[in-house]
């Protein structure tokens, strides 16, 4: 759940699922779960990824069925833990994995908090408090890396993609970099140009 840039992120791929679609088969069957019904609940901006969702859903065996909503509908049903199954993205306030780990911490079920999924782990919350009052940054980034893999361990969400950011800017521009916050920081940029960049600015001009 740790997006790459943050303390705590799964960087070796050792966290989480893969694309295993005939173990997904298998695990249904096992469990007699094939066949089993699932509303996914959206609004109409997002149809189209929630209609890959269904298909892939579809190819293992789970009937996915779609509802679309207004959105403040959406909002509100949600915040209540009125939804079977949601499409639902999320952005950090503030470049530490703590405020992703916070949608799973009990305490912050909705509506009091961004626990969407009324996800439950008393040995994850224990961990959480701690991380909390941890001043040590690489004792708290192990504590959320074994937070994550309880998360990706048990599942309540499942994660689809990561939004990423590129920039783009002139060779002669340096010190231009990206961070978790995706904030424009400019305070390291030096501009570095040749006379053979000068000259050829001068003569565009002049043209």
């Amino acid at each position: 759940m740790i997006p790459f840039g943050l303390p705590g992120h799964d960087t070796d791929g050792n966290i989480g699922y893969h694309y295993q679609p005939e173990k997904a088969r298998r695990i249904l069957r096992e469990n007699e779960l094939s066949g089993t019904i699932v509303t996914i609940s959206t609004t109409a901006e997002y149809v189209d990824l929630v209609k890959f969702v269904q298909s892939q859903w579809q190819a293992i065996g789970i009937d996915a069925r779609i509802e679309v909503l207004p959105a403040a509908t959406l909002r509100e049903l949600r915040a209540h833990g009125k939804l079977e199954c949601f499409r639902a993205s999320w952005v950090a306030d503030y470049p530490d994995a703590e405020n992703y780990l916070s949608l799973f911490y009990s305490p912050n079920f909705t509506p009091s908090g961004p626990n969407y999924t009324h996800f439950k782990n008393e040995y994850f919350d224990r961990r959480y408090l701690e991380a909390m009052t941890e001043t040590d940054f690489g004792k708290r980034a192990s504590m959320y890396y074994i937070m994550d893999s309880i998360v990706m361990s048990e599942a309540p969400v499942v994660v689809l993609f990561y939004d990423e950011v590129l920039r783009f800017a002139h060779s002669w521009i340096k010190g231009l970099q990206g961070n978790p916050s995706n904030l424009l920081d400019l305070r390291n940029i030096t501009i570095e140009r040749n006379s053979n960049q000068v000259q050829n600015k001068k003569q565009a001009k002049e043209f």
